[in-house]
């Protein structure tokens, strides 16, 4: 299903601090899974301090956006599946994705996809995060160039089989890479803008990186951007719960906080 693309650590990444992030990623999941409504790290506070979103779709000037739908982060044979798999798991993250394709075509609004991509020249990088050297050195989304699809079908860094046809059809946007987290670096901003959009209901991979990130900076462009919380997921490591870190900025910072079931009901006018 998934190609080495010539990095024999791929196979061979969930070692050392991966696996250990694994075993912990299970850990909490099962206890999360057992934990009521009252302790589940998950749920929404019984008595919320902040206000509640007043965030209404327009369909006119709504666009679907997701980040980073591809294999190394939703397949089981992806080189992140090890520590972000529990979540995407429990959240039903893979299918609720689709769902939002599914819908927001059905809706006939902007639907934009906003890639990770990593290409030889990128790996001569002089400094990284902590993040971009683990990606770097398992091969995460790398691709043999920018210029050249050899070796894409199929590999880490391709769309997961069940969203081509909707990434396919000939009318999504497909952005060019982003290259850490936000698209600052990449041209959804552009490509919204041109097409008259200001609002975004945004979803993908993963939690409080990209997604995050992209929520950071389309709010920042002055967008309103309502995050569907289980149509995304993060890894569980020593260092801590990407999922549950997101949750608390998108509760904190995003115009609204809805589930797949909400955004289905909005789209379809139910």
């Amino acid at each position: 299903m998934c190609n080495d693309h010539d990095h024999p650590t791929r196979r061979t990444a969930l070692s050392g601090a991966l696996a250990t992030g694994a075993a912990a990623a299970v850990a909490v999941a099962a206890s999360t899974g057992a934990a009521t409504a009252q302790d589940n790290p998950y749920a929404d506070p019984e008595s919320p301090a902040l206000p509640p979103s007043d965030m209404q779709l327009d369909l006119s000037r709504t666009a679907l956006v997701i980040t980073d739908p591809q294999i190394d982060f939703l397949h089981p044979d992806g080189v992140t599946w090890g520590v972000v798999g529990a979540s995407v798991t429990e959240h039903g993250t893979v299918d609720n994705i689709e769902r939002l394709f599914k819908a927001a075509k059905a809706a006939d609004i902007t639907v934009a996809v906003s890639p990770h991509y990593y290409y030889p020249t990128d790996h001569g990088w002089k400094f990284e995060g902590a993040l971009e050297k683990l990606m770097h050195k398992i091969g995460m989304f790398d691709r043999k160039g920018a210029l050249t699809t050899d070796g894409f079908d199929g590999s880490g860094a391709d769309w997961m089989p069940q969203y081509k046809p909707y990434i396919n059809d000939g009318k999504t946007i497909v952005t060019s890479p982003h290259k850490v987290f936000g698209n600052d670096t990449n041209d959804l901003t552009l490509q919204l803008r041109k097409r008259g959009v200001d609002q975004v209901i945004l979803a993908g991979m993963s939690a409080n990186l990209c997604t995050e990130s992209h929520m950071r900076e389309l709010l920042e462009q002055g967008f309103e951007v309502g995050v569907v919380r289980d149509a995304t997921a993060a890894a569980m490591l020593p260092e801590g719960d990407g999922y549950l870190a997101a949750l608390t900025n998108f509760r904190y910072i995003a115009n609204a906080l809805w589930t797949t079931d909400d955004v289905v009901g909005q789209l379809s006018g139910s």
